[in-house]
């Protein structure tokens, strides 16, 4: 078992990158030039900051949303940051989507 998930994680193109930062300088994105990864980084960072100020905003709306009792504040917070939980992680899971799509040659 733990040699499926070692292999997992090798197979994941990029895991250690989303844990040291967004920095995509593999796979497709190798053979960029740095001011093209430059921009690549800066417009994944400014998606995730994005996707994090729509959290914290759907969070307000459902604290202000119980406070008052406001039952369609609270279904539109709960759709906001559930909406940007699953941009999130579409966002940190592109450089394995992008790895192993790159990998196959499609």
């Amino acid at each position: 078992m733990v040699g499926a998930i070692q292999d997992a994680t090798t197979m994941a193109a990029g895991v250690g990158d989303l844990v040291n930062g967004l920095s995509p300088d593999w796979g497709p994105f190798g053979e960029l030039g740095t001011k093209a990864r430059m921009v690549v980084q800066v417009m994944m960072a400014a998606v995730v900051m994005i996707l994090f100020g729509m959290a914290i905003w759907g969070a307000w709306q459902i604290r202000v949303g119980n406070s008052q009792q406001n039952t369609m504040d609270v279904k539109q917070g709960k759709v906001l940051v559930m909406s940007a939980l699953a941009g999130l992680f579409l966002v940190a899971s592109m450089s394995t989507i992008f790895g192993i799509v790159f990998g196959m040659g499609v």
